[in-house]
C-alpha cells in the first residue's frame, strides 16, 4: 500500500515568501493546506497554477483573527508553517491595532489550533528585524540568535513591524514553553527574489524602486539580503531535520545599496538608477546564518538572485 502523503498547512500562501513555500512543498510531494483570505480572488489565481496544486493543495479562506477558521486549515496537518504577517506599506495610524495586535493575537491563534491538532511541529517566519534593533549590543559583534531587539527602542524609534515582529516571536517561544509545542523559528533579512504572486510585496518594491524610480538621491543603507527560494528551502530543513531547535537567523550577503546598484548597472546599464548617494552614518551591523548553515542550509550567488529578480519583473510587466 502507497504511504499516505505528508499533510501540512502554510499560512500566508498567497503571500511572496508563502507562495514559493508553497511551491517547494508541491515539489516534495506534500499535501498542503493554504490559508488565504478569500479564495475567490484571482490575485492567488496563481497558486491554482503551481505544479501538483490541482491534486496536492486545498487552499482555505482563514484570517488570523479568526481562531476557528486556523483550526478548520490546520485540522489533520502534521506541520506548519505559519508565514503570514502583516506588512505596513505606509504609515499607520494606530499601529498596535494594526501592526502589532494582529502579528501577536495571530501567532497565538495559530499556535493555539496546532496545540489543538497535535501538529508534529510549527515553522514560524519571524524576521531580522527581531534581531537587529539593539542599541546594547557590543559594538562591531556579529549579531546571533542570541540577540533580540529592543522592544522599547521600537517602540521609541516608531519601527512597528520590528516591534510586531519582536513580540510575535517572543510570545510564540512563551507559548511554545508552556504548551510543549514544538517551535522552531527562522528569522530572514531582507527578502528578494522573483515573485510567483500578481501583486507587488514590500521587499520587492526596494528593488524596483532602485530599477526605475531615476530618484535624485538615495540614502546608501547597509542591507543584509537573501533569496525567497532560499529563505523557502530553509524552512523546508527547519521542519525536516529532527534537531533543529530554536531560532535561525537565515541572510546571505550584505550590501550597502551603493554596491548594489552598481552591481546591478553592470548587468543591467539601461535602468534609471539614482543618480546619487547619501552617506549614512550606520554602523555595519552584521548578522551571521552560521546556525542554519551548520544545519545544512546553503545559499545562492548574489548575482543569480538579482538576475532571476528584473527578468521575472520584466516578464510581468513590473518595470514597464
Amino acid at each position: 500500500m502507497a504511504l499516505e502523503k505528508e499533510r501540512v498547512c502554510v499560512t500566508g500562501a498567497g503571500g511572496y515568501l508563502g507562495s514559493w513555500v508553497v511551491n517547494l512543498l508541491l515539489s516534495k510531494d506534500y499535501l498542503v493546506h493554504g490559508t488565504i483570505r478569500d479564495p475567490s480572488d484571482d490575485k492567488y489565481a496563481h497558486l491554482k497554477e503551481l505544479d501538483k496544486a490541482t491534486e496536492n493543495l486545498k487552499l482555505f479562506k482563514a484570517d488570523l483573527l479568526d481562531y476557528s477558521s486556523l483550526c478548520s486549515a490546520i485540522q489533520g496537518c502534521r506541520g506548519v508553517f505559519h508565514v503570514a504577517s502583516p506588512v505596513p506599506y505606509t504609515v499607520v495610524p494606530n499601529p498596535e491595532v494594526e501592526v502589532i495586535e494582529p502579528a501577536v493575537k495571530g501567532t497565538l491563534n495559530v499556535l493555539k489550533a496546532c496545540a489543538e491538532a497535535k501538529v508534529k511541529r510549527v515553522v514560524i517566519v519571524s524576521s531580522g528585524s527581531a534581531v537587529l534593533f539593539n542599541p546594547s549590543w557590543p559594538k562591531g559583534q556579529v549579531m546571533d540568535e542570541n540577540c533580540w531587539s529592543d522592544k522599547e527602542y521600537c517602540r521609541a524609534t516608531k519601527n512597528w513591524y520590528n516591534l510586531s515582529k519582536t513580540e510575535a516571536e517572543s510570545e510564540a517561544w512563551e507559548y511554545a514553553k508552556r504548551s510543549g509545542l514544538d517551535v522552531v523559528v527562522i528569522c530572514p533579512s531582507l527578502i528578494l527574489g522573483p515573485i510567483l504572486q500578481s501583486t507587488v510585496n514590500a521587499s520587492t518594491r526596494v528593488l524596483i524602486q532602485i530599477l526605475k524610480d531615476g530618484r535624485e538621491s538615495l540614502q546608501n543603507k547597509i542591507r543584509p539580503i537573501v533569496d525567497v527560494r532560499d529563505v523557502a528551502e530553509a524552512l523546508l530543513l527547519a521542519y525536516e531535520t529532527p534537531k533543529a531547535e530554536g531560532r535561525y537567523i537565515c541572510t546571505a550577503y550584505t550590501i550597502r545599496v551603493k554596491d548594489l546598484v552598481e552591481k546591478l548597472r553592470s548587468i543591467y546599464p539601461s535602468y534609471n538608477y539614482p543618480k546619487s548617494f547619501t552617506e549614512e552614518d550606520q554602523e555595519a551591523v552584521l548578522m551571521s546564518s552560521e546556525k542554519l548553515e551548520r544545519l545544512g542550509w546553503s545559499f545562492r550567488p548574489l548575482e543569480e538572485t538579482l538576475i532571476d529578480s528584473v527578468e521575472n519583473y520584466q516578464k510581468t510587466g513590473l518595470l514597464d
